[in-house]
């Protein structure tokens, strides 16, 4: 039997109507022109609203390129990818959400670069659809080798790629089923540390990603509990092989500096004293277990501020600081010596103990010590994707770190 270049791999639980245009997609694929190039592994995850029949329908249609799985619902998209991933033939596997679509040439494009550069994982160009924001800063140009250390790779720890199934099969690749929600991303970070080669594919638009007009993607409905035992869980790959030193600290700084204080913002705010006291704890294991403090020099103060409240199980001087925030934008700043500090009201509060640091905007260096702007440019630009970027400046505390280090240019 031929073995297939690739095999796509679609878990489905009642994502009509946007499953539609995602098998579209694949049957319009220039690769779906070549028989045996690709194949198709449908697993429906127990879905009530048509999707399970729906997949029949394209696989009587489209006989050899579709194959169908039904079970009972599992409760999240780990089992369902697992099983059909167990069933994949092809040399190469790429996830697709199933309210997602590709580019007409998008398998047949992944596919040569991957053969071309002996690539083990190639990260397609990702576009956003219905205001979908996707971080850019990876898909610059093509390129036949990243890392962690030298690109925004850490920024971009979906599964929405292509892998080699040998690398998978070698290493025992599989998603974690007791989580809810961003159990792809430990899959994807083992997968990267372990690639002998990393790629990007950025010069064909090759994966949409889109976000529903109910915001019903799994990620967006889910609990602020199962994001963080999620973010823990990818934690404690970076933790277990990640090289330390630039490496680590590259993941480290992409859970603290977005992942976990997109969850001690305005929302935050609508939970329940129980709740709030849960997540803090939460949060204070995972700045204490995987070195949050190591990568401080990274975060804004306000981030910092965040994390280490939340650590200390402070949830009302949490919520202090967060309707600060939104109230009066950023802190008039304090000197002292050459010191200078954000004056949020929690500095040098003695109720709260907080020390300096955590509060410190820059120390003004000797004139003959001057550290050049352009150092400063390269460390925000390397941290946060353009695209990123650009979202980020609305945010008056972010938009204060880059005109801090950038002169005003973002």
């Amino acid at each position: 039997m031929t073995v297939p270049d690739v095999t796509v791999v679609v878990a489905v639980y009642n994502t009509l109507p946007y499953l539609t245009a995602c098998l579209d997609s694949l049957v319009g694929q220039s690769l779906a022109q070549q028989p045996g190039r690709m194949e198709v592994v449908a697993v429906d995850d127990g879905s009530t609203d048509g999707g399970g029949e729906l997949l029949d329908e394209y696989a009587a249609r489209h006989p050899g390129l579709f194959r169908v799985v039904h079970q009972a619902n599992s409760g999240g998209p780990a089992a369902p990818t697992n099983r059909a991933l167990d069933l994949a033939r092809g040399r190469y596997v790429l996830f697709l959400g199933a309210d997602d679509w590709l580019g007409e040439e998008a398998l047949e494009r992944l596919v040569a670069a991957a053969d071309a550069w002996g690539s083990d994982v190639v990260v397609p160009k990702q576009v956003g659809v219905n205001g979908r924001l996707v971080p850019q800063g990876i898909f610059h140009a093509d390129a036949e080798s990243v890392r962690f250390t030298d690109s925004a790779l850490a920024w971009a720890l979906a599964d929405t790629k292509l892998f080699r199934l040998d690398l998978i099969r070698r290493h025992g690749l599989r998603r974690d089923e007791t989580l809810k929600v961003f159990s792809d991303q430990p899959f994807t970070l083992e997968a990267c540390l372990r690639a002998r080669k990393v790629s990007v594919l950025a010069s064909y638009d090759c994966y949409h990603l889109v976000l529903r007009e109910d915001r019903g993607n799994v990620t967006e409905r889910a609990g602020v509990l199962d994001r963080l035992r999620g973010i823990a869980a990818l934690q404690q790959v970076a933790a277990g092989i990640a090289e330390p030193g630039g490496e680590l600290d590259a993941i480290r700084a992409r859970s603290f500096a977005w992942d976990v204080p997109r969850l001690l913002a305005d929302g935050f705010l609508l939970l329940d004293g129980a709740e709030q006291g849960r997540v803090c704890a939460e949060v204070a294991r995972l700045v204490e277990r995987f070195g949050a403090r190591e990568v401080y020099d990274r975060l804004p103060v306000a981030v910092r501020l965040r994390l280490e409240l939340a650590a200390a199980g402070r949830p009302e001087a949490l919520r202090d600081q967060i309707r600060y925030e939104a109230a009066h934008g950023e802190p008039p700043a304090v000197r002292d010596g050459r010191r200078h500090y954000a004056g949020y009201p929690a500095f040098r509060d003695a109720r709260l103990g907080l020390p300096d640091e955590l509060f410190l905007l820059r120390e003004e260096p000797p004139a003959v010590a001057a550290v050049p702007l352009n150092l400063a440019q390269q460390l925000w630009r390397g941290l946060v994707p353009e695209q990123l970027r650009r979202g980020l400046r609305r945010h008056p505390v972010w938009r204060r770190l880059a005109d801090s280090v950038n002169g005003g240019r973002g």
